[in-house]
């Protein structure tokens, strides 16, 4: 926490404090007023006590005010602080340990947590024990046993029940964000996965898995209602408890009726900031789950290991050397995802990767963007180890298209200006232009709204807006990963006749499953089973046996069946 924020929150606690004491001077005087005038003195004896409510009455309002806003500020900027350092704990990449929609539980739900800390449990507590010391104090001037009566049931209501609560929790709590966690996942399988569910008739099951998952979490927090009424009610039991002992021994002693009636108020009001704290002390088990949850997420193992200090940026052109790199996802898995693979990527040089899916094409493309960490091997830029570097660095070297792009819940023009802020509309044209998108932007203008995840752009189109993305950009060395992926064949062929086309005398690592157009790169390598198996130029490739034949032979044939297919549909409708 910052001096700022440290001051701020002083701030918030003296104003609850002078709050709760102003109520509670607000009462006494009062009280006291009502009784004396009761006897008839001289209005002379009155006028301080009419003054001291007065005053009592409005600082009381006023520093409720103050002690709400202050507190609440505090509390709001402390729970964006705490998102935006989880956000930035992601960063580099974690490995994963959880789920989308648990993350998402954790980013909403468990930072409410730090709100909830301040709100209603520290702020509250530092009131009441302000509160209720100066509640004692006017007990211990009025009459001293009766201020040990009074200690003794604040210290019951504001200690011991609050600690009892937490305790009983804590039993169960540590449940609640999980099941809160288990349900949204189950929420955002039925949102997203709802065309998927009713065309294998899994709705029904999905349905149920999801009224389980509620009914888990609704069961939890009927039991955190139970402690949370209970707290309340023995809370109640004490002060009506503790006033009727105060009354009684005030009587006893011959106190009088005016000190009896400032005993017993007083006493009555003390209690109303300490009652809360039972909750507060129920509602501390939920929030200490839920910081460990955040911490889980905070000290996952990052995917890569950042240098300190990083070594400085090589200037450009820039050479990419890739040596006998071996990429594992993770220690259990028997085969890497990339064996030992070896690849040069001069200025201007455009490198082809094929291969079969699972064949380690990706992963190489992650390792050469420092989303993972190699096993061994190296990838050097201009002869120095991008592990040497910063990863936001090398990625400003090389990244581009990856294999899941996502498109944010904004406008078309917004989505593109996520690789190029300042672009304006001359430069977003032509990526758009590049990426064989424009007739779509023109039809749906640049001010369209995409929804969340893409659900209102078809594959290509998604596949196409996140390579315009990648050619606004514009990295040294282009990093495309699938750029023809979930595109009709016609439009991937002019797709990708475009994009070598635009790459021409740029360095480019190009990942695709589609031969067509690939003479026109410098080099050609074919991955299978995280090893290189055959590199060359097309032509030497399709002659030599291997699988970039094989792909190639049925690639032509499906050409061929697909060029006499539109021949006889033309033909058919000439008729």
């Amino acid at each position: 926490m910052t001096r700022r924020m440290g001051m701020r929150l002083a701030w918030a606690v003296l104003a609850g404090a002078a709050a709760d004491l102003a109520g509670l001077g607000l009462i006494a005087a009062a009280a006291w007023l009502i009784t004396r005038a009761a006897e008839q003195p001289p209005l002379a004896a009155l006028s301080v006590a009419i003054v001291a409510t007065r005053a009592f009455a409005t600082g009381k309002g006023v520093f409720r005010y103050a002690e709400r806003l202050t507190g609440h500020d505090v509390a709001l900027r402390a729970q964006a602080g705490t998102r935006e350092r989880l956000y930035q704990a992601l960063i580099p990449p974690r490995q994963p340990r959880h789920g989308g929609a648990d993350l998402l539980s954790r980013m909403v739900d468990d930072t409410d947590a730090v709100q909830d800390l301040l709100v209603r449990c520290l702020l509250p507590a530092a009131a009441a024990a302000a509160a209720g010391l100066a509640a004692v104090v006017i007990g211990l001037v009025v009459l001293p046993v009766a201020a040990l009566v009074l200690l003794a049931g604040l210290v019951v209501a504001g200690v011991l029940l609050p600690a009892g609560t937490a305790a009983a929790a804590r039993r169960w709590s540590a449940r609640i964000a999980p099941a809160r966690a288990a349900l949204a996942g189950r929420v955002a399988d039925l949102v997203h996965g709802s065309a998927d569910l009713s065309a294998y008739g899994a709705g029904e099951q999905a349905l149920a898995q999801a009224r389980e998952a509620d009914a888990a979490l609704a069961a939890l927090e009927v039991h955190q209602a139970r402690v949370h009424a209970a707290a309340l009610a023995g809370g109640t039991l004490v002060q009506g408890l503790t006033v009727a002992a105060v009354v009684l021994l005030a009587q006893s002693a011959g106190a009088g009726t005016v000190a009896t009636a400032v005993l017993a108020l007083t006493s009555l009001v003390a209690f109303e900031p300490v009652l809360p704290l039972a909750a507060a002390g129920e509602r501390l088990a939920g929030i200490t789950a839920a910081l460990r949850r955040l911490r889980d997420v905070r000290t996952a193992p990052a995917a890569i290991t950042e240098p300190a200090p990083p070594a400085p940026l090589p200037s450009g052109p820039f050479t990419v050397e890739v040596e006998d790199l071996v990429v594992r996802h993770s220690a259990d898995q028997a085969a890497p995802a990339v064996d030992r693979v070896s690849l040069t990527l001069t200025p201007g040089k455009r490198v082809a990767l094929v291969g079969p899916s699972g064949a380690g094409k990706s992963s190489l493309l992650a390792a050469l963007m420092r989303l993972v960490e190699p096993e061994s091997g190296t990838v050097r830029v201009n002869g120095v180890d991008i592990t040497r570097l910063d990863s936001d660095a090398v990625r400003t070297v090389m990244t581009g298209l990856t294999q899941d792009p996502y498109v944010f819940q904004t406008t078309l023009r917004d989505n593109l200006r996520l690789a190029g802020p300042e672009a304006d509309d001359a430069r977003l044209l032509r990526a758009v232009r590049d990426a064989r998108l424009d007739q779509w932007v023109e039809r749906v203008s640049w001010d369209a709204h995409l929804g969340e995840d893409g659900r209102t752009v078809s594959g290509g189109q998604l596949q196409r807006l996140a390579l315009a993305r990648a050619l606004l950009y514009d990295p040294p060395v282009l990093l495309l990963d699938e750029p023809a992926e979930a595109l009709d064949e016609e439009t991937a062929d002019s797709l990708m006749a475009d994009l070598l086309d635009v790459t021409h005398e740029r360095t480019t690592l190009l990942v695709t499953h589609r031969l067509k157009g690939l003479e026109q790169v410098d080099e050609i390598i074919v991955l299978e089973g995280g090893q290189v198996v055959q590199r060359g130029h097309h032509d030497e490739l399709v002659r030599a046996d291997g699988y970039y034949r094989d792909l190639w032979e049925s690639e032509v044939l499906a050409g061929g069946q697909a060029l006499a297919s539109r021949s006889r549909g033309s033909a058919s409708r000439s008729s």
